[in-house]
C-alpha cells in the first residue's frame, strides 16, 4: 500500500510563501494523477490543484490560480505544491492524494498532511 507523506507547511504572514512536499512510496505513484487537497477548520476537504501523470497538465480552485503551482518529479516519488502571495484563507491543513477525478488505481490511505497557517 503507497504511503504518502507531506511536509513544508508552517506559519507565515499575508503575502508570504510555502513549497510542499509529498513523498510516496509504491509503484502506482508515476502513472497515477495526483493532487494537493486542503481542510479549512469546520470545511470539508478540497482539491487545490491536480496534475496529470506525467505533469503535462495541471488544473487549479479558482481561488488558487495564479498563486499556487503543482509541480511532481517521478523518479523522486514526489509531488510539489508551491505557495506564493498566500492568503488568511489558504489556512487549513493539506494533504496530497490521487486525483479522485481522473484516478484509475484509486486513491491512497491519507497521510497526516502538512498544517499551513498564514496570519493577516
Amino acid at each position: 500500500q503507497v504511503q504518502l507523506v507531506e511536509s513544508g507547511g508552517g506559519l507565515v504572514q499575508a503575502g508570504g510563501t510555502l513549497r510542499l512536499s509529498c513523498v510516496a512510496s509504491g509503484s502506482t505513484f508515476s502513472q497515477n494523477p495526483m493532487a494537493w487537497y486542503r481542510q479549512a477548520p469546520g470545511k470539508q476537504r478540497e482539491l487545490v490543484a491536480g496534475i496529470t501523470a506525467s505533469g503535462g497538465r495541471t488544473n487549479y480552485l479558482d481561488s488558487v490560480k495564479g498563486r499556487f503551482t503543482i509541480s511532481r518529479d517521478n523518479a523522486k516519488y514526489t509531488v510539489y505544491l508551491q505557495m506564493n502571495s498566500l492568503k488568511p484563507e489558504d489556512t487549513g491543513v493539506y494533504f496530497c492524494n490521487a486525483d479522485a477525478a481522473r484516478t484509475v488505481y484509486g486513491m491512497y490511505h491519507w497521510g497526516k498532511g502538512t498544517q499551513v497557517t498564514v496570519s493577516s
